[in-house]
């Protein structure tokens, strides 16, 4: 039987459809009630606190009006739009930009219209300008999303959002990982915490519940971060790991992978952690570096306790039959226990008399004999004579099967010693180390101690020091699907990004080792393999050739009779699950529903591209390239781009016990000290860390973290991606682009004014031929830009793209084109009828060009500002989320006008720069003079633009160069490369 545990199994499928469609009505009726509550109950408050700033406001005090003043920037923003309805945009516009106001109601409303969802044609395939497809990397279910989440989607969801707006069919497929280890480790501790229970307290299938509970409880936490966050993910294809489809794939994968050779039984050293009692990956171990000596705590003892590290314990066995004593050397003395032969070089002359002989063990009956090695030892090191632990070291492993030494297994998975260590049965590992060292010392065997820098393998998950220990575990052949990753890149199949990642790739692929499967837990996918116990013979789990696979008991019986024909036999499922880098490593093509040859399997798989942190290329994105060839035969994705590690401003990595952790909802709606403080609560932090962290917090962030918002985090965190290895992230740089924020909305809403209410944009953004130089130049700006961003995009070179829209907007939107058009429009001069009229719709398509090259990176004001700037007629598109991309218009580009434009903003620079220094900057006389007359015909043509971006000069004069009008009492500056004098009237 498939273990019933893991996915409670449906009833029919009309029945399971329309259970969940009423569980769901009945949540959401639910939700918008309690929603509603909480509108009342904020409108009150808001109602309370305008009642406070109105009376504090009517009384002079200056103490009131700040206390007023502060009251009504605390004022809890309500969202008055029901869920899913289109924000009404025919209130008036607010004079300040607020992320609270702006970012509310646009989500709901997109999810609503069904926005994020893949469009395909009418025949229901991919649209003529292709597909565009992201499986997005599934996040922890019990955990909550921090700033590296948040760059993640910032990242992915920018180029999800500019292949939309180019007209591609477009999936962002969310979804979240039942993370084996760190899933059942949270659950675990909460027993423990509420209860005093662990997991043994229960049965296992009740204890599987208790997981269910809580991934119901919390995982849906994650899915509204993503939602805050803005990621246009399909949600109606939102997979989990432990889902029946997705389980169906991983018992698919172990089963053919299984018959085929590929995964076999073996007994062999693995990584154990005995926090976690389980086996470890290679990837899962971290090995610290010691530069010497050191006192450690470790998990699962006292916190007060220390023990020994970055030593060698020098201590001498005794040759058999003689006083003479070999000396060896060791970092890890308690393993002297399973110590079952000596090694020594064999050219080592100190040491040639002693082949063939024996020492003899000085706590345990045991003999053992003196090897020579030429692998193992280095006769340079330490004595020249190495202790050999076969059972506990993965180099000894090596020696004694090279010398088919006895192997010893010392320790229980609780990480006690076993009956094998005589005396010392019963007791903790590193107890066990300091009592060896004073018992050698009692036998006179003891010889000294040594500093020795080394490096000690560590748990990633728990902190934990590794041990190896012998255990039969399921592996898999990794070579010939590491060898097939690894051409894939170089045939050009596969893209792997920054270039430093790809050498990573080959490096660690080919010399790939085999993988170790199995988890000594309960909670993920339980191994589909079973024990064939026969009848009257002896049982023996490490034998590979007694275990079959089955997608179901029914078919594993069916291969035990194929394999053992005519016996009688019994079937016992392997009580391990499996490493859930097994089944994410499916995750491309499970979502799509493999091995079902689904019509999203064949529309959308394989995927245009898999973004990750460089530091998953191994655990996660190798292990889908390598079981993508494998078992569908096609590289899963055709390019992988691996972004940064987030550190914090001063370059350290974040971490809960230095409390630099930073939820990127508390970015987006800022938080006080005191918040931050009560966030460490909610973990599972010693209490001495939590003081530690709190320390951190309030040296990092004294104030707190101020309010962002969602566009100025995505803008930030693309602007800081450069292709480097990691990140340090300043929050006040974020806070710095929530000022371009309200620099966006102010410029738009002062646009907006000029464009007058009943202004109607042409129905084509084609130039009419009464274009203004300004206009010719704005409209150039608007073509590079486009070229620019679309370019950099392509090329992944996010820095580039929000750099060159930032300053579109900023420097040739805001302070330049919107300034200069400002006496044109607001003039009512019929003469300036037609030259308005052209500004006007310039000033339309400058601004709608520029929302729509923001778009994929800030989402939420685009489309505000979007809905409030109106459309052409006979544009139909309701979102900025559908409309298209700006793209290279060739008709926009002038290099005359920009060069001409240019120059005349030089010369503006000069008198701006000569004004402040001469400190006058109001009603100033400007003269200009140059010996170009090209130049000079320029200024004279464009002389209102240059006294109008002047600002302040109340009369400006442009001279030719033999011109003798410049008063005596003026001070100059040379500008434009020395070309032009700029002379202003004292």
């Amino acid at each position: 039987m498939a273990d019933q545990n893991q996915i409670p199994p449906p009833a029919t499928d009309a029945d399971a459809a329309a259970a969940a469609a009423a569980k769901k009505a009945k949540n959401e009726a639910k939700n918008e009630e309690k929603r509603r509550a909480k509108l009342a109950k904020l409108a009150a408050k808001q109602a309370k606190l305008a009642a406070q700033k109105e009376k504090e406001a009517a009384s002079p005090s200056e103490k009131k009006k700040k206390k007023a003043a502060k009251a009504a920037e605390q004022a809890v923003f309500v969202n008055k739009t029901p869920k899913g309805e289109k924000k009404d945009m025919s209130e008036p516009m607010a004079n300040a930009y607020d992320p609270r106001a702006v970012e509310s109601a646009w989500y709901d409303w997109w999810m609503k219209e069904g926005y994020f969802k893949p469009e395909l044609t009418e025949d229901g395939e991919i649209k003529p300008e292709g597909a565009f497809v992201i499986p997005a990397p599934p996040p922890n279910v019990t955990g909550s999303l921090h700033i590296g989440h948040a760059l993640t989607v910032a990242i992915q969801d920018a180029l999800i959002r500019w292949n939309r707006m180019l007209g591609k069919t477009v999936l962002f497929n969310p979804g979240t990982d039942h993370a084996g280890i760190s899933c059942q480790s949270v659950v675990e501790k909460k027993l423990w915490n509420e209860q005093k229970k662990t997991r043994h307290d229960f049965s296992r299938e009740d204890f599987v519940a208790e997981v269910w509970k809580w991934k119901e409880k919390y995982g849906n936490r994650i899915h509204e971060q993503f939602h805050r966050l803005a990621a246009s993910y399909d949600w109606d294809r939102v997979a989990f790991t432990m889902d029946p489809k997705l389980s169906k794939a991983v018992t698919e994968n172990f089963v053919r992978l299984h018959r085929d050779g590929t995964i076999y039984r073996a007994n062999r050293l693995i990584n154990w952690c005995v926090r976690l009692n389980t086996a470890l990956s290679n990837l899962e171990v971290e090995n610290k570096e010691i530069p010497g000596r050191v006192m450690m705590s470790v998990p699962g003892y006292d916190p007060e306790e220390k023990f020994e590290f970055g030593v060698l314990n020098e201590f001498a066995y005794v040759v058999e039959g003689s006083d003479e004593r070999l000396i060896v050397a060791t970092t890890r003395i308690e393993t002297m226990l399973g110590d079952t032969a000596v090694a020594v070089h064999p050219d080592d002359e100190r040491y040639k008399h002693l082949h063939g002989k024996y020492v003899v063990h000085p706590f345990l009956d045991r003999r053992l004999p003196i090897v020579t090695d030429d692998i193992a030892v280095d006769m340079a090191f330490g004595t020249g004579a190495v202790k050999i632990t076969p059972g506990h070291d993965f180099n000894d492993y090596e020696v004694g099967k090279r010398h088919k030494l006895e192997i010893i297994d010392l320790m229980n998975d609780d990480g006690t010693y076993n009956e094998a260590a005589g005396p010392y049965k019963g007791m903790k590992r590193f107890h066990i180390r300091k009592q060896i060292v004073e018992d050698l010392k009692a036998k006179g065997l003891f010889v000294g101690v040594k500093e020795n820098p080394m490096t000690v393998p560590v748990c990633s998950k728990s902190g934990d020091i590794i041990e190896p220990i012998m255990k039969p575990q399921w592996w898999v052949n990794c070579k010939p699907m590491a060898e097939a990753a690894v051409e894939a890149v170089k045939k050009g199949e596969l893209k792997i990004a920054p270039k430093v990642s790809e050498g990573d790739w080959f490096r660690w692929l080919e010399n790939i080792q085999d993988w170790c499967i199995s988890r000594q837990l309960w909670w993920g996918h339980r191994v589909p393999a079973y024990y064939v116990r026969i009848e009257g013979q002896p049982v023996d789990y490490t034998s590979n050739d007694h275990w079959v696979s089955g997608r179901d008991e029914a078919d594993a019986r069916a291969q035990a009779e194929i394999k053992f024909p005519g016996k009688t036999f019994t079937l016992e499922q392997d009580p391990d699950v499996l490493d859930t880098w097994f089944s994410s490593g499916l995750w491309p093509f499970s979502i799509m529903g493999w091995p079902d040859k689904t019509a999203d399997f064949e529309k959308f798989y394989p995927a245009s591209l898999l973004e990750t942190g460089w530091d998953i290329l191994f655990f996660w994105v190798a292990r889908m390239v390598m079981l993508g060839i494998k078992l569908t035969g096609k590289v899963p994705f055709s390019e992988v781009l691996c972004h940064a590690m987030i550190r914090d401003a001063h370059g350290r990595k974040m971490s809960k016990s230095l409390g630099n952790v930073i939820d990127p909802v508390d970015v987006i709606e800022g938080i006080n000290l005191e918040g931050l403080h009560a966030k460490l609560y909610e973990g599972n932090l010693d209490p001495r860390e939590i003081e530690k962290a709190k320390a951190g917090q309030k040296a990092d962030f004294p104030k707190g973290i101020p309010q962002c918002g969602t566009d100025a985090l995505r803008f930030a965190l693309c602007a800081y991606t450069t292709g480097g290895r990691d990140i340090n992230l300043d929050i006040l740089r974020v806070e710095g682009y929530r000022k371009f924020c309200n620099k966006i909305w102010n410029a738009t809403r002062f646009a907006l004014m000029k464009l007058g209410d009943d202004f109607k944009p042409n129905a084509s953004a084609e130039l009419s031929g009464d274009e203004s130089l300004a206009d010719k130049w704005i409209l150039a700006k608007l073509n590079n830009a486009a070229k620019e961003a679309n370019k950099a995009l392509a090329e992944r070179s996010f820095m580039t793209a929000t750099n060159v829209i930032h300053q579109y907007w900023l420097y040739d939107l805001c302070d330049v084109y919107i300034e200069v058009i400002k006496p044109i429009c607001d003039s009512t001069d019929e003469a300036m009828a037609t030259k308005k009229r052209t500004a006007q719709n310039t000033l339309y398509t400058a601004l709608e060009g520029g929302l729509k090259l923001l778009h994929p990176f800030m989402p939420f004001v685009t489309e505000e500002l979007y809905q409030r700037l109106g459309r052409r007629p006979g544009d139909k598109v309701e979102s900025i989320v559908k409309a298209k991309y700006p793209v290279e218009n060739t008709s926009y580009a002038n290099e005359q006008a920009e060069k001409s434009f240019d120059d005349l903003f030089e010369v503006v620079k000069t008198i701006r720069s000569l004004a402040v220094q001469e400190n006058k900057k109001k009603d100033g006389v400007v003269f200009i003079q140059s010996e170009n007359s090209d130049l000079i015909k320029l200024l004279q043509s464009e002389q209102l633009a240059v006294q109008t971006l002047a600002k302040g000069m109340k009369e400006v004069t442009v001279l030719a160069a033999g011109d003798k009008q410049v008063p005596e009492d003026c001070s100059s500056a040379k500008g434009l490369k020395d070309t032009v004098t700029v002379y202003l009237k004292k």
